[in-house]
C-alpha cells in the first residue's frame, strides 16, 4: 500500500491540470469501450456466418426435420446401412439422405420436398379418385404426382424388382400372370377363394419402414423410403378459396402407387409360406394374387379346418380376410380363379365373350363412336388388351379376336383420341435416375449462405471480413463511431501519463 502511495504522489506532483487528466481518463475510457463494442459484434458476426456454414454443409448429408406428421427423426452417427447384406441381396447401399438422393438422380432438396409432411399442408402429392370395382362399390385411387412417382418407379426398380418373392405369388411379378394363378387349380373336387379386405390400408408405415429395414438399410434411409412409398391418411378443406390438407400421422401403402403390388408381395412372404404350409398339411394348393387367396384339392372334408386355419394365420400376419368374398366351389358348379373358369381347362367367362364379340360387331358396322369397354379412355386399346387376355387364356380364340381388330382397325382407322403419355419411357428414365420430363420441376439444391445473408452490423463488415479472410482490404475503414477518441496532449502531461493512471484505478501496479 505504500508502494501505491509513492507511485499515486509522484503522479500527482507531474499533473498541473487534473481537470485535463481526468477529461483524458474518461475519454480514454469511452474509447475502449467503443472498442470492445466493436470487437463483440465483429466475434458475433463471425460465429453466426461459422454456425450458417455448419449447418448448411450439415443439411447437405442429412435430412433433420421433415414436418410434424412424418414422424421422422434422423440416424445416429455411428448408425449405418448393413452393405454387406445389402450386397447380398443385389441392392444399393446407402447410409444417408445425400447418397439416397445422389442414387435416384435428384437434389437432398427435392428429396426433402417429396417427404415432408405436415399435420396441415397446401401441398398433396397424390391425385384421389374413385373407381368403380368389378364386384360392385368403389375403390379409392390414390395416384401419385409425377415428382413422386418418379421416384417410386426408381424404388421399384432399383430395390423391390430384385428381390426373391415366393413361388405361390402370381400378381404383379415378372413372368406369372392370372395364367399361372389358375393353372394348379384346375380340375379340382373343391375351389376355395378367399379376399383380404383393405389389402393395400393394412400396410402402414411401421410395416413398410421395417421391410426396408429387414433388407439392410439404416433408420434414416429405410424413414425416407417407407415415407416415398406410403401416403398420410388426409382430409381436404377449403377456407377462403384456398385448399388445405389435414394429414394424420398414420400413414398406408396407397393404393395406384408402382410400389405397392411389389411391396405387399415382400410384406407378404411369410404369409404365403404359412398357408402353403397349411395347404400342404390338408393336401391342398395354393395361390394368391395380390389380394385373392386360392386353395384347391380333393378333401372336401377338410375345407372347414382349413378355413378356419387360413383365417387364423390371416389375422396373425396382420390382415383380415373380408366376411363377405370367401367363395368355396365345388366340381358341380362353376369354379373360377382371378376371372379364369378352371373346371375341366382354362377358359374365360362365356358371358364376357358374347358380350365382346357383340361389342366388335357393333364396331365394325357403326365405328368406336360412343363404345367402350371396361375403364379405358381409348376404345382400341381397351378391345386389343382384352383379346390379348383371352389369347392369354385361349390362345385360338385371342387370336381370332386380334385378326377382327385389325380388320376393324384397317377399315375405321384408329379413333380420335388425345393421346396420353405413357408410362413407358417415364419409368424407364427414373429408374436410371434421369429426369424423365423435360419440363418437371426439381427443387433446386440450397446455395451456401454469403456474409450478405448472414450479418446484421453492416457496420462492421470490413472487420468481419478480414476477421473470416473473405478479403483482404488495403486500408480498413472504420466507422465514425468506432474511431478511437484522441487524448488531449498538453506541456504539463508527460507521455503515458492518462495509461499509468488508469492501471493505478483498476487497481494494476
Amino acid at each position: 500500500r505504500g508502494d501505491l502511495q509513492r507511485q499515486i504522489n509522484a503522479l500527482s506532483s507531474q499533473i498541473t491540470d487534473p481537470q485535463a487528466a481526468l477529461k483524458a481518463i474518461h475519454q480514454e475510457r469511452m474509447a475502449a469501450a467503443r472498442q470492445q463494442r466493436i470487437d463483440t459484434k465483429v466475434k458475433r458476426e463471425v460465429e453466426r456466418y461459422q454456425r450458417a456454414q455448419a449447418w448448411h454443409e450439415k443439411q447437405q448429408n442429412h435430412i433433420h426435420y421433415l414436418g410434424d406428421a412424418a414422424g421422422f427423426k434422423p440416424a445416429a452417427a455411428d448408425d449405418v446401412s448393413d452393405a454387406e447384406r445389402l450386397n447380398r441381396l443385389g441392392l444399393p447401399a446407402y447410409s444417408n439422405a445425400a447418397e439416397l438422393a445422389a442414387g435416384m438422380g435428384i437434389t437432398l432438396n427435392e428429396l426433402r420436398f417429396l417427404t415432408y409432411s405436415n399435420q396441415v399442408s397446401r401441398v398433396c402429392h397424390y391425385q384421389h379418385f374413385a373407381m368403380q370395382k368389378k364386384s360392385g362399390g368403389t375403390r379409392l385411387i390414390s395416384a401419385p404426382m409425377p415428382r413422386l412417382k418418379r421416384l417410386q418407379y426408381w424404388v421399384f426398380d432399383t430395390i423391390l424388382q430384385p428381390l426373391e418373392l415366393t413361388e405361390q405369388a402370381h400378381g404383379f411379378v415378372t413372368g406369372r400372370s392370372i395364367v399361372s394363378n389358375a393353372q394348379p387349380h384346375l380340375a379340382q373336387k373343391v375351389v376355395i377363394n378367399m379376399d383380404l379386405k383393405d389389402f393395400f390400408p393394412t400396410v402402414t408405415y411401421p410395416r413398410i419402414k421395417g421391410t426396408f429395414a429387414q433388407l439392410g438399410y439404416n433408420h434414416e434411409v429405410a424413414s425416407l423410403l417407407a415415407l416415398l412409398c406410403s401416403e398420410a391418411d388426409t382430409q381436404t378443406v377449403e377456407m377462403d378459396g384456398q385448399r388445405y390438407y389435414l394429414n394424420s400421422t398414420s400413414r398406408r401403402l396407397p393404393q395406384g402407387a408402382p410400389t405397392s403390388p411389389a411391396l405387399s408381395n415382400v410384406i407378404c412372404r411369410t404369409l404365403d409360406k404359412r398357408l402353403q404350409g397349411l395347404a400342404t398339411k390338408h393336401g391342398f394348393a395354393y395361390t394368391r394374387y395380390a389380394d385373392d387367396l386360392t386353395f384347391s384339392g380333393a378333401d372336401t372334408a377338410a375345407v372347414p379346418a382349413l378355413l378356419y386355419g387360413a383365417k387364423a394365420t390371416v389375422t396373425a400376419e396382420g390382415f383380415n380376410v373380408h366376411p363377405d368374398k370367401t367363395r368355396i366351389m365345388k366340381q358341380g358348379s362353376k369354379q373360377e380363379v382371378t376371372g379364369i373358369v378352371v373346371n375341366q381347362h382354362l377358359s374365360v367367362d362365356n358371358k364376357k365373350l358374347k358380350q365382346f364379340r357383340a361389342l366388335l360387331f357393333q364396331i365394325d358396322k357403326d365405328g368406336y363412336a360412343d363404345k367402350s369397354w371396361g375403364n379405358g379412355y381409348n376404345i382400341l386399346a381397351s378391345i386389343k388388351s382384352y383379346a390379348h387376355y383371352v389369347r392369354m387364356v385361349n390362345p385360338e380364340k385371342g387370336s381370332q379376336f386380334l385378326q377382327q381388330i385389325a380388320a376393324i382397325q384397317q377399315k375405321h382407322g384408329k379413333p380420335n383420341v388425345a393421346m396420353k403419355f405413357t408410362n413407358t419411357q417415364f419409368r424407364e428414365r427414373a429408374a436410371q435416375g434421369q429426369l424423365p420430363l423435360e419440363s418437371m420441376r426439381v427443387a433446386a439444391a440450397k446455395p451456401q449462405p454469403t456474409l450478405d445473408d448472414t450479418i446484421q452490423h453492416r457496420d462492421v463488415l470490413p472487420q468481419v471480413e478480414a476477421a473470416l479472410g473473405l478479403s483482404v482490404p488495403e486500408a480498413v475503414e472504420t466507422a465514425p463511431e468506432s474511431t478511437p477518441a484522441t487524448t488531449p496532449e498538453t506541456p504539463s502531461q508527460p507521455q503515458g501519463l492518462v495509461s499509468t493512471l488508469m492501471s493505478l484505478l483498476r487497481g494494476k501496479s
